[in-house]
């Protein structure tokens, strides 16, 4: 029997949320990657088991995102012709698999790359955009809100599987070994099942409403009415019309450049801290900075999850074009000075905390000005093309930063000031741009 049989339209709405924030709790996990570079790139000499360059272990990373960002796009057209749940629950069978396959098979640079980077990533293109367009069309009240609460999970379920891997009960890299396999590998075995189990178990929820729903004591704001301060157009867009539109270009080029500056820091934080923390002489030795700097993770992540709902609750009152604006001018102020403020365990943590916030930002705006600008009929398909700038800074981000740190090699951290200003300057042009924005014009037809 369906859930719908068995639940009121009220309450059906709320489940979803439930059912979106686990299944986005499992696919933040590509946000974990930080917690295993450093057993990755230690190098086989200091008893590596693998032995990475920081570049390497950055491509698989990279690769993740990128196969992320383009399988959203064909995402969003499976769900509308297949409908929501299916994808989900295929997102989440290749996810587990691609996972369970990396533990067996990755004891290599490029078996991790394909089946974590690419298997993992397509499974977690395909099961994100499902909760985001499917608590849109029951949240039409709420757009901005629920667009947080729906990907919340992604950010604070970095923080569990950081913690999970790097220290709660002693770390699972460090005491276990599945298969005889070495902590990298035995995690990512441990980590599949878990995903594969918990996404099949929130695609159940995953149902769009009915053709003609709407809450009780919703009345869509009309153009022009005090109350349609979001520069909604009340028009749908296919994704062929939107690309015409010079908006989609500008939500792009924003997106990308917020992601560039956000993904730098999840993929450099470990790698970042331990040299900053050694270098100022801030902490004892390196597993002590290896610790901070995994804490600074974990509050990015916790942080990124709470950027998501309050961001995303302040756009519906504030307006997307302004929220966007605030929160990339804070991030570029933030990376301006994360360099100086990695020096000391406090300020390393405040930094990225505060740099979790603003990034987790993007992830509820952009999907609700998606809606706003272009309409909720089409979000799956359409967002799936703004989200492609995600993939390529998820190219851009971890190289520069990668690209740099092997310039001089570990414990020199004379070449995190220029990612770091690089990254600034991205949220500098992304806040200008943001000031440009307004609802596009649909050409009248005949």
């Amino acid at each position: 029997m369906e859930l719908k049989y068995y639940l009121s339209i009220g309450r059906r709405r709320w489940l979803v949320v439930v059912a979106a924030i686990l299944i986005q709790l499992c696919l933040g996990t590509i946000y974990a990657w930080s917690v295993f570079t450093g057993l990755l790139t230690l190098p086989l000499a200091e008893g590596g088991e693998y032995g990475f360059s920081a570049q390497r272990a950055a491509w698989i990373f990279s690769a993740g995102l990128a196969v992320f960002a383009i399988t959203m796009v064909g995402a969003g057209r499976l769900q509308s012709r297949f409908g929501p749940r299916p994808i989900a629950a295929l997102g989440g069978i290749i996810l587990g698999i691609g996972y369970l396959l990396g533990g067996v098979l990755g004891s290599t640079f490029w078996g991790q790359f394909v089946f974590i980077g690419l298997i993992g990533g397509a499974g977690i293109g395909l099961a994100y955009v499902v909760p985001l367009a499917v608590g849109v069309k029951w949240f039409p009240d709420h757009k901005g809100l629920i667009s947080g609460l729906a990907v919340a999970g992604f950010g604070f379920g970095a923080t569990l599987w950081v913690k999970l891997a790097g220290s709660w009960f002693g770390g699972l890299l460090y005491t276990t070994s599945i298969f005889g396999l070495p902590g990298v590998q035995s995690v990512f075995v441990i980590y599949g099942i878990v995903y594969l189990v918990l996404v099949l178990l929130g695609s159940l929820a995953m149902l769009n409403p009915p053709p003609d729903f709407r809450p009780a004591g919703y009345n869509p704001p009309q153009p022009g009415s005090p109350q349609a301060i979001h520069d909604i157009t009340h028009q749908e867009f296919s994704s062929p019309e939107m690309l015409k539109t010079p908006q989609f270009y500008l939500l792009w080029l924003m997106f990308f450049s917020n992601a560039l500056a956000g993904l730098m820091v999840i993929y450099s934080i470990s790698l970042f801290g331990i040299d900053s923390l050694l270098a100022a002489g801030a902490v004892a030795g390196a597993t002590e900075a290896a610790i901070i700097a995994g804490t600074a993770m974990a509050w990015y992540a916790i942080l990124n999850g709470l950027g998501r709902i309050i961001w995303g609750g302040v756009s519906d009152y504030l307006g997307r074009k302004w929220s966007l604006f605030l929160a990339s001018s804070f991030q570029a102020f933030v990376m301006l000075s994360f360099f100086e403020m990695g020096s000391a365990v406090s300020s390393l943590i405040l930094a990225a905390a505060i740099i979790g916030f603003n990034f987790g930002a993007n992830f509820a705006l952009f999907p609700a000005a998606t809606a706003d600008y272009f309409g909720a009929r089409n979000l799956g398909q359409n967002y799936g093309w703004i989200f492609l700038a995600f993939g390529v800074a998820g190219i851009a981000g971890p190289q520069i930063a990668g690209y740099f740190r092997d310039l001089v090699g570990a414990g020199d951290i004379s070449t995190w000031q220029t990612s770091f200003a690089i990254a600034g300057g991205f949220c500098v042009f992304a806040a200008l741009l943001s000031l440009l924005l307004k609802a596009p014009t649909k050409p009248a037809v005949g």
